[in-house]
């Protein structure tokens, strides 16, 4: 059986994302969906696209649930081929113990993952994450803020994702409903 990829995207108050599923599971989220996305995430798969909605329906719903608040943790299968191996353990530790709500110091997830990576390669690692949001690179800080964040239109959204995570205080003209 020949292995293949499919897409479906999803509104949100950050734009219309593009999920790419195999059988495996998810393992891209992109920012927009246009055909020039789909096509670099076909290309950095090298499978051949189907048309297979059931197979992306459940992160599409989850990510549905995620933007309105009803869902706090996506339990979702995850492709991981597009990592390398250091990549994907400290991938893997983000995505199986930093939970909603909470946020997690570059240094601390290079310890928790046991990859004995540097804090400035685990930045470079969370810049790299083929599945942002399902794997939950915003939740990785620095030490002294927020840090940096490549996902979306950049560390706004970083902000914007913690604060309706809870993990930073809202300021008093924060919205749920405005993107940044």
């Amino acid at each position: 059986m020949t292995e293949t990829l499919a897409f479906g995207s999803v509104g949100t108050v950050l734009g219309r994302l593009l999920v790419g599923a195999t059988e495996a599971g998810v393992g891209w989220l992109g920012w927009k969906d246009t055909p020039g996305t789909r096509a670099r995430a076909a290309t950095r798969f090298g499978l051949p696209v189907v048309d297979d909605p059931g197979r992306v329906a459940p992160a599409l719903e989850s990510l549905r649930a995620y933007f309105t608040g009803t869902e706090h943790a996506f339990d979702l299968p995850v492709d991981w081929r597009l990592t390398s191996p250091v990549q994907r353990k400290v991938l893997a530790a983000l995505y199986e113990s930093v939970p909603y709500g909470k946020v997690v110091t570059y240094s601390e997830l290079g310890e928790l993952s046991g990859a004995g990576v540097p804090a400035q390669a685990i930045g470079q690692v969370m810049g790299s994450n083929p599945v942002p949001l399902i794997v939950p690179c915003h939740r990785v800080v620095a030490s002294n803020g927020l840090g940096g964040y490549s996902g979306g239109s950049g560390v706004e959204v970083k902000r914007w994702l913690l604060t309706m995570e809870g993990s930073i205080p809202a300021t008093l003209d924060w919205d749920l409903a405005t993107a940044p």
